[in-house]
Formats: structure tokens, sequence, C-alpha cells
């Protein structure tokens, strides 16, 4: 992959995420499906999706650093001790304008995909190890009224591909538990 295509300018499209998918030789298979806005509502549509599924978390320090992290749905995160592990202020849930503005998603369709839209690079991204122990992982693409399967190994060439160098954890090491 010597010469990896340009990602569209943001806000990216499914369409143009699709496309620069395609452009990097990235497998993907989408499932459409009526809009989810929690982990509890996609459990049917995740019985027919083989891998590892998802919940996105947009988070802020109260230094002003972003943060988005790509985790198993079932790790427990506890966020009180999570910003010693990743060394950062104390963290909270960002808001939805902020979400918006930095990563062209809406709350509910918060994804690994999103940082196709931060080509500055404002928002860390961090993938949890247990997603990544998966062979496939399943993300919304850009919205949630789909849901699209990637290997673990091209989710790593799409970070790469964006000019980052992926961010891998195991968060189950910070929970609460």
């Amino acid at each position: 992959m010597n010469h990896a295509p340009q990602p569209p300018p943001p806000p990216v499209s499914r369409a143009g995420l699709f496309a620069f998918l395609d452009g990097l030789g990235v497998a993907h298979r989408t499932v459409d499906h009526a809009p989810v806005f929690t982990v509890a509502e996609g459990e049917a549509i995740k019985a027919g999706m083989p891998g590892g599924h998802t919940k996105n978390l947009f988070l802020k320090d109260k230094k002003g650093a972003l943060i988005l992290i790509s985790a198993l749905q079932s790790t427990q995160i506890a966020l009180n001790r999570l910003h010693k592990a990743i060394h950062c202020a104390r963290l909270s849930f960002g808001s939805a304008d902020l979400l918006e503005a930095s990563l062209g998603v809406t709350p509910g369709s918060v994804t690994a995909f999103a940082i196709i839209n931060d080509p500055e690079h404002r928002v860390r991204f961090i993938l949890d190890k247990a997603l990544m122990d998966h062979e496939i992982v399943n993300f919304h693409p850009l919205k949630n009224d789909a849901t699209t399967a990637v290997s673990s190994a091209d989710l790593l060439a799409f970070v790469r591909a964006l000019g980052r160098e992926p961010e891998v954890l195991d968060l189950s090491a910070f929970s609460a538990g």
C-alpha cells in the first residue's frame, strides 16, 4: 500500500467512508437497520453479525483534551479511574456540539470511523485490546442506522492511513471491578 488514497474532506458521508475503505483494499460488510442509540437496542442486530461489537465514548478532560474510546461492548470502563491510566486530566463526556464539531457525528453515532472527520488529529483515539482480540470488529458507518464489519487488522490499516499510530490499551485493567 504505497499510495494510500486521501480521505475525502470532512464531514465525510457513508459513501465517502466506503470509497476510502475500498481504496485501502479494506473488505467491509454493512447491515442496514433501524437507528440504535444504546448497546441494548442493538442486541438483535449483533446476534446476526459475528465479531466484536463496540461501545464508543467521546470524552473530554478538564484541560480540554478530546478522546475517543472504542471498546468491546462488555468492557467495564471506570471514568473516575481511566484518566490516570491514559495520563490525562479528569474525564467527562463531551457535549453533542463538541462531538459534531470535532468528529462530524451525532450522539448515538459515535464510531471509530469518525476519526476520518478529524484530519488535524485533535481527538486522541484509543482502542480496547479486548475489542482488537476479535478477528472482526463492528462499528456504525458514521450514522447509527447501519453496522459495518471490518477485520481488526483492516481497522488498524484504516487508522494508519489517516496518519495515526493506533493506541491499543487493555481498558479492562482500569475497570471499577
